[in-house]
């Protein structure tokens, strides 16, 4: 099996190309609202966490004003630096993004002084999936250490179709999904 090295580089492409093929149009329609199976795993009053999605990655925004819209507390995450723990912090404005300001690795991200918050459902990206709920992240580590620290977290991961692989080198400290959303599927729950 290829290093996490090698398939992050492989897969990387993959969604690049694949999300460069969609028209802009296209893609805040396939994550228009989340699936209902997605639906069925979020409590009541849940705080949602959610990501600024760069773009090749599967968009986050539509699900943002979603959760937003249905009342719930929107959290994203703050990285103050590569070295330092992600957090998530209080998210007011999905439609004109007021409250948030340019971080590490040009990721918007809320500010500094936004109530720190530790959402209940976390919707994330992802480099590759398997349909078993196995997920490579971009090798920070930060949603890894993240979720080791909040276990009870309901952690669905956002991908396009092109992302699912079906093999991972899974490792100890790699936390799995608890569902997976993309344009034509639901995996899980897992």
């Amino acid at each position: 099996m290829d290093t996490k090295k090698q398939i992050r580089k492989q897969l990387r492409k993959a969604r690049r190309e694949h999300a460069a093929s969609l028209p802009e149009s296209m893609r805040g329609l396939v994550f228009r609202h989340p699936p209902a199976p997605a639906l069925e795993l979020v409590p009541d009053g849940a705080t949602i966490g959610l990501y600024r999605a760069m773009p090749e990655e599967a968009p986050a925004a539509a699900y943002t004003a979603f959760f937003h819209e249905r009342g719930h507390t929107i959290a994203l995450p703050r990285i103050d630096g590569l070295d330092q723990p992600m957090t998530f912090h209080l998210h007011t404005d999905p439609y004109g993004e007021s409250d948030l300001e340019d971080g590490v690795m040009g990721l918007r991200q809320p500010a500094a002084d936004a109530p720190s918050l530790a959402p209940d459902v976390l919707f994330m990206p992802l480099v590759g999936f398997t349909e078993r709920g196995e997920r490579l992240g971009q090798g920070g580590g930060f949603y890894d250490r993240w979720l080791a620290a909040h276990p009870d977290t309901i952690a669905i991961g956002m991908a396009w179709d092109v992302q699912q692989v079906d093999e991972l080198p899974v490792e100890a400290h790699d936390m799995p999904l608890s569902a997976i959303v993309t344009p034509t599927r639901f995996y899980g729950p897992f």
